[in-house]
């Protein structure tokens, strides 16, 4: 029989798409009033791996990279989606969103997006919630997987996150020594 414990906490990041006039800088503020102090927050890098966003948000898109000092436990993630659904929001123009907010967590073994959106590899995991598995970390590297957005699955994409797992590990075990 398995032992039911509770999994290591895991590191918050935010994939981020906004449009190149969006007010980053307060928006920052509410993350951080919310989640806690950014420790890590990527250059932008020109959105350009799809047309998904166009209509709605417009040409030009940037996309950032965001991830928060402090770990959480796994099932914060419900909570955080439904706050960052609201923050999109708060921060749309004309019932349009100026900033998609992606949030997620890296773990040891894989990387986690939270959507709204259900689908075979997306188990649901509360109040309209569901965990994308997004990437599988597998012989020292991150792997995508067929269903894995083009701009996640990205050779650039993967070191950056792989960089931000050795971060999250190095944090992880300074914090169970503590």
């Amino acid at each position: 029989m398995s032992q039911l414990n509770e999994p290591s906490k895991v590191k918050l990041f935010m994939g981020l798409i906004y449009q190149p006039l969006s007010d980053m800088e307060e928006f920052t503020v509410k993350l951080q009033e919310e989640l806690g102090e950014i420790d890590f927050n990527s250059e932008e890098i020109k959105f350009d791996h799809s047309s998904y966003y166009t209509k709605e948000m417009g040409e030009g898109l940037l996309r950032k990279l965001l991830t928060f000092k402090e770990l959480i436990k796994r099932t914060e993630i419900v909570r955080i989606k439904a706050f960052t659904n609201k923050l999109e929001e708060v921060f749309s123009c004309e019932g349009k969103r100026t900033i998609n907010i992606d949030p997620g967590y890296i773990a040891q073994e894989h990387l986690i997006l939270a959507t709204g959106k259900g689908y075979s590899h997306r188990p649901y995991i509360g109040s309209g919630v569901y965990a994308d598995l997004t990437l599988i970390y597998k012989d020292n590297e991150y792997r995508k997987l067929e269903w894995t957005y083009p701009d996640y699955g990205n050779l650039e994409m993967r070191a950056l996150f792989k960089d931000l797992r050795k971060l999250y590990v190095k944090q992880l075990q300074k914090e169970s020594h503590i």
